[in-house]
């Protein structure tokens, strides 16, 4: 008998109306290891309508008690993050090591939300006009939305409602229904850290829960990772409604390689960032640009290397774990043989891994094809899996343009020893994160995470002051007061409450 993987609502297990249900597999193994249910349109209502009941109350909430739970959320993760990274592997497939990582880089986000009191302080100036003082402050919206992907579900639901938690905001998160256990884990974890119920809610379900967020007039925002014909549509449903909205979308990332790059250094790089999590990452390089007469070198050194990557159950010895669903295994594996078809050289074939796990698993091991010219599905595609393409061109230009006609713009990598060819990447450039010998330029918490072109809609990136920003409303106050008013006499020392 399989687990019912059901909502949060009120700190409670909510089972909600609906009867649908999909299953959720362990991708090491082929297992169904739970039904996770799929929210009706009452279903998703009465969540929204418990983060609206509770937002009255938590708007009001101190600064300073609001924070004290934010802190207390901080020590909770930091002593049971195993438990988190173990529920991600289960579900996900990823390594222990590396949903660990995730489990930390949202972390930071939570412990940058602890700082919010700074972070919300407005302006004040005296006397702007004759016994006239104008100030500012910044409230929050109300419930907010926010909609995660597969690929990391612990990090990138930090990403968000820490800040909107942070600045008074009432959350409703809608888990990918492939892994939506992290998710029922870390709603528990808030209860414990002391948020009061019904500020953090989480709604399982497919489409008909993300179009009742994006159309229901109680939610005020939706934050949004995936791929970007969703993106697109969360997007124009979500502001077609009057609702803030942050979409970030799809990738197709390039490192330009250049000749004078440490080409160890770069295939080291190569190698952790197109086949680290499966390639399951939308930072992941899947276009490695090798620029003049290096290109042979450099595929020869990424073979030798990724030859050596022990894909396997993410429990066990393993380096690389499965991909996330039958289907999308598939899916990848078929993207190698349109690349071979034509004409691309399978350097290393993935399709033909031995795995250290289930015969039933989800496997496909790292793959990397040369002679990728840019009319190649296999090129053109967010592909999501690990394949990696080298593309051969002579010049800085050829990988300039290269870059810059893409459609894409999240992340882009450049290996050089030369300070000016650096500089002048990170300038020219129309990419919204730049790495400079970084194979994964994914910014720390108080910057903000977001790319360009199609790989964001709308004008608000995740986390940092984009994040505060995003999850709050300006309001400019003008006061007089005629007369001073006597708050009496306390010789008490005043306390924070």
């Amino acid at each position: 008998m399989t687990n019912t993987i059901s909502h949060w609502v009120n700190d409670e297990i909510f089972a909600g109306a609906s009867d649908r249900t999909a299953p959720v597999t362990n991708p090491a193994t082929g297992e169904v290891t739970g039904q996770v249910a799929l929210a009706s349109v009452e279903d998703a209502q009465a969540v929204i309508d418990a983060a609206a009941a509770a937002f009255p109350a938590w708007r009001d909430t101190s600064l300073a008690k609001r924070t004290q739970v934010l802190f207390r959320f901080r020590e909770l993760l930091n002593e049971r993050k195993g438990e988190l990274a173990a529920i991600i592997t289960a579900e996900h497939g990823k390594v222990l090591s590396d949903a660990l990582g995730e489990v930390s880089r949202g972390q930071e986000v939570v412990e940058f939300a602890c700082g919010i009191p700074h972070l919300l302080k407005g302006g004040f100036t005296e006397n702007a006009s004759t016994k006239v003082d104008v100030y500012s402050v910044r409230q929050p919206l109300g419930v907010v939305g926010v909609i995660s992907p597969f690929n990391f579900p612990a990090m990138v639901p930090m990403w968000f409602f820490p800040i909107a938690i942070a600045t008074g905001n009432t959350v409703v998160l809608k888990p990918s229904e492939k892994d939506p256990s992290a998710a029922l884990w870390m709603a528990k974890l808030w209860k414990e850290a002391g948020l009061p119920a019904g500020v953090f809610n989480v709604l399982q379900g497919d489409k008909t829960a993300v179009d009742e967020l994006l159309t229901n007039p109680k939610v005020k925002s939706v934050s949004f990772v995936g791929s970007t014909p969703i993106a697109q549509y969360v997007y124009a449903t979500g502001t077609a409604h009057d609702k803030r909205v942050q979409a970030l979308g799809g990738a197709k990332n390039h490192a330009v390689i250049l000749p004078d790059a440490d080409l160890d250094l770069a295939a080291d790089a190569m190698v952790n960032a197109g086949f680290g999590s499966a390639g399951e990452r939308c930072m992941a390089i899947s276009a490695a640009v090798a620029v003049g007469p290096i290109a042979d070198d450099l595929v020869a050194k990424i073979a030798e290397r990724a030859s050596g990557i022990k894909t396997g159950d993410g429990t066990k010895d393993s380096d690389m774990g499965p991909l996330v669903t039958k289907a999308h295994r598939d899916k990848v594996a078929s993207y190698i043989d349109a690349g071979e078809a034509d004409g691309a050289k399978v350097v290393l074939d993935g399709r033909q891994v031995s795995a250290n796990g289930g015969q039933d698993g989800f496997w496909l091991g790292p793959t990397l094809l040369d002679n990728v010219t840019p009319t190649m599905s296999v090129y053109t595609d967010e592909i999501f899996g690990p394949v990696l393409s080298v593309v051969r061109v002579e010049t800085y230009d050829d990988a300039m343009e290269l870059v810059n006609s893409n459609p894409y713009g999240n992340g882009t990598a450049i290996f050089t020893n030369d300070g000016g060819a650096a500089r002048r990447f990170q300038n020219e450039v129309q990419v919204g994160m730049v790495g400079i010998n970084v194979p994964i330029p994914v910014p720390m918490a108080y910057y903000s995470f977001g790319g360009w072109k199609a790989s964001l809609f709308g004008d608000s990136h995740a986390h940092g002051m984009d994040g505060v920003q995003f999850f709050t409303r300006q309001k400019a106050i003008t006061s007089r007061w005629l007369d001073p008013s006597h708050g009496g006499i306390n010789l008490g020392f005043p306390e924070n409450a």
